[in-house]
């Protein structure tokens, strides 16, 4: 009787474990070092660790921000930045040509803004945040900004915070562009 306990129980351990095999699903199948002789090409079935000599299929097109790199340099943004709740939001307007700020801006550094718009026109798009993303539980403080307009003709309409680290790498990215009035390094 126990022996027949003990082989049945090595049965039932050995079709679980075919069933978490590749091509499982309760039979046993060939060993991973076993070879399958085919009769014609076209009939043989490639191990799932064969590889191929084509090509992956390219990736659809995505609605991904630009990457980073070196834009045009111009730009017309509208940015509002708020150093705290209690206090009131200071407005800015920077325009950009060539990378050289116009007359018509009236940013505190309009020219460290155009220089870091024109060598990474995507740093005022950044990519959807994952929602499995990590980021460190700081708080980085209360500012808040928000920046409107068009760079290099591309739409811009994006806020930043300093809430954890994710916000807080995101904002020193764009602080040259969001001005000295956040009130963050």
């Amino acid at each position: 009787m126990r022996k027949a306990w003990i082989h049945a129980l090595v049965l039932v351990s050995v079709v679980g474990l075919s069933a978490c095999s590749p091509g499982g699903g309760g039979t046993p199948g060939p060993s991973p070092t076993a070879t399958t002789t085919a009769t014609s090409p076209s009939t043989a079935t490639p191990s799932p660790d064969t590889e191929t000599t084509v090509p992956a299929p390219s990736p659809p097109p995505s609605s991904a921000p630009p990457t980073a790199g070196p834009g045009k340099g111009n730009a017309e943004l509208a940015i509002m930045v708020k150093r705290a709740e209690s206090e009131p939001a200071q407005n800015y307007t920077l325009v950009c040509k060539d990378g050289t700020p116009t007359a018509e801006s009236s940013h505190p550094s309009a020219a460290a803004a155009c220089k870091a718009l024109k060598d990474n026109p995507a740093v005022l798009s950044p990519a959807p945040r994952q929602t499995d993303q990590a980021c460190t539980q700081q708080y980085g403080g209360p500012q808040e900004a928000t920046v409107t307009g068009v760079v290099d003709d591309s739409p811009v309409d994006t806020s930043f915070a300093r809430r954890d680290g994710c916000e807080i790498g995101l904002w020193n990215a764009a602080k040259d562009i969001l001005g000295s009035a956040g009130g963050a390094s």
